[in-house]
């Protein structure tokens, strides 16, 4: 560990890590899918419309490792795994809500200042 290294630019890697994880495209997607109960691996991939099959595994086991999402092995024939939010995760989905109903109530606003901007740049 550099004991001289600045505490602050430490915190703001850290950060930046953290908002990387959370605002990938399929870590979103993942967190909605999951938003409503667990879910087996399969029901997830037909929610995250798109994600391959190893990038879900990726997905789930970054958020795993993360502390936002549980892993549940069912001891049956055959052995049945279940994917929840843990707390971290529910208040992730929650943000996740807000921002996605702030995208919703602006999406005009922003179209018409797309169409704007381009207009001037022709």
């Amino acid at each position: 560990m550099d004991v001289t290294a600045d505490p602050a630019e430490a915190d703001c890697k850290a950060v930046s890590e953290i908002l990387n994880r959370v605002g990938d495209k399929w870590t979103i997607q993942v967190v909605v899918a999951l938003r409503t109960g667990g879910q087996r691996f399969n029901a997830i991939k037909r929610k995250v419309g798109g994600i391959s099959q190893q990038m879900l595994i990726r997905t789930l086991k970054a958020l795993e490792r993360d502390g936002m999402v549980k892993r549940t092995v069912r001891h049956s024939a055959p052995p049945q795994v279940e994917y929840a939010l843990t707390p971290l995760g529910l208040s992730l989905s929650k943000t996740v809500r807000h921002l996605a109903d702030w995208a919703a109530t602006h999406r005009e606003k922003i179209k018409r200042n797309r169409l704007q901007y381009d207009a001037r740049k022709v």
